[in-house]
């Protein structure tokens, strides 16, 4: 095996000790996050296509993964596993059918399944072919497996921060007056790609193992321009950005390297900074400030959030639901920088903890960082200035 490879086995080990402690037989896990992490693998294909990937982990013994035939010799090149189950579209009762006789094979008293993460049409099709088998949430296993990331995580989680600067950057040189915004979109993929690619060629990734890691950036751009920063999630258009006006990139749903994805957002202003805009963008500043300066281990979960509610109120402003979340191998995490979380912060958690004003049908103000809990504080995965920034 691998380097990475016997990562993703150690895992597993500790995964199956833990299933024995909760009383668990066998997990099957569908979530590709979950099978990445464990398994070393991530398909194209899922439930969106009617083509599901589980892998299935007893408490001792070999875990399995099921998938669809034409990704199977994929599954084989990337994972550590050596029981590969492939099956065919059309063939009997294709991945029903696959599952069920693993899970009979197995002789188990009790199933464990990721309640919140399963497709709905597997969890109910193992609801009905399994309902002989009490059923037990082991979700809270692997989220808590995943809340402490090692060291070599974390060097991981700095090569992403660094392809979002990249992104970044790349975003810098192409805004301007008249630019379409989905030109700057086209820039940050470029530039985000080329500098994964360029970690990647640097560790050797470049035989066969290639494609197993890609550098490709993609996932649509969140950006907006003008009045319409106020709509925190509109992508790119073919509006042209003119002079005096903010323009917001959000790269949380593209700052993703080897499997990491982590929170990232900037802001500027073309030509000249409206004063009332540039007022609500260092409030801003200031609430993300507070939160940050607020977390360090043994610290509620919660502490972060309410430093920023009082920046904003002191404002006279409303504070957000949340104002930070744990990353790593999927979007959100636990645990969360909001109200009632009060999960002690511990050294190596790692989160996107985020500053936003929004002003609706006029404008929003918003910055975003990942960072990773360190022993007495907490250090930058996406270290970039973010101080107000006038281009052009």
């Amino acid at each position: 095996m691998t380097p990475l490879m016997e990562r993703h086995a150690a895992r597993t080990a500790v995964f199956q000790e833990r299933l024995g402690e909760a009383g668990v037989d066998l997990a099957v896990l569908t979530d590709p996050d979950s099978i990445y992490y464990l398994g070393g693998y991530w398909g194209y294909l899922g439930m969106d296509f009617g083509r599901p990937t589980a892998m299935l982990v007893p408490r001792q013994g070999a875990p399995s993964i099921v998938t669809p035939l034409m990704e199977s010799e994929m599954a084989r090149r990337m994972t550590w596993l050596d029981d590969v189950v492939a099956w065919e579209d059309g063939r009997g009762d294709e991945w029903r059918g696959a599952l069920s006789r693993r899970i009979e094979a197995t002789g188990i008293e009790t199933l464990g399944v990721e309640r919140l993460k399963t497709p709905g049409q597997v969890a109910e099709y193992l609801a009905d072919a399994h309902a002989d088998l009490p059923f037990a949430d082991i979700s809270p296993i692997l989220g808590e497996m995943r809340m402490v990331k090692s060291a070599e995580e974390i060097a991981e989680m700095r090569q992403a921060g660094a392809v979002a600067v990249a992104m970044t950057e790349a975003a810098e040189a192409a805004i301007g007056v008249g630019v379409p915004e989905y030109e700057v979109a086209l820039a940050v993929i470029a530039g985000g790609t080329r500098k994964a690619a360029e970690i990647l060629e640097a560790e050797g990734w470049t035989g066969d193992e290639a494609p197993f890691h890609c550098p490709t950036i993609y996932n649509l751009q969140i950006l907006q321009s003008g009045h319409h920063t106020c709509m925190v999630h509109r992508r790119s258009t073919v509006r042209r950005i003119a002079a005096g006006e903010p323009v917001y990139l959000c790269y949380c749903g593209i700052a993703n390297f080897k499997q990491f994805k982590l929170g990232f957002d900037r802001q500027y202003f073309v030509g000249h900074a409206p004063e009332e805009m540039a007022r609500h963008y260092e409030i801003t500043l200031a609430a993300q400030k507070a939160a940050l300066d607020a977390i360090r281990p043994g610290v509620p979960a919660e502490e972060p959030h309410f430093a920023a509610a009082d920046v904003y109120r002191q404002a006279g402003l409303a504070p957000g639901y949340r104002t930070g979340r744990a990353i790593g191998y999927s979007f959100l995490e636990a645990p969360e920088i909001k109200e009632g979380d009060t999960t002690p912060l511990a050294a190596g958690m790692t989160f996107a903890v985020d500053g936003g004003i929004t002003l609706p049908g006029r404008f929003g103000t918003r910055v975003g960082d990942s960072i990773v809990v360190t022993e007495d504080g907490f250090d930058y995965l996406t270290p970039y200035p973010k101080e107000l920034r006038v281009l052009g």
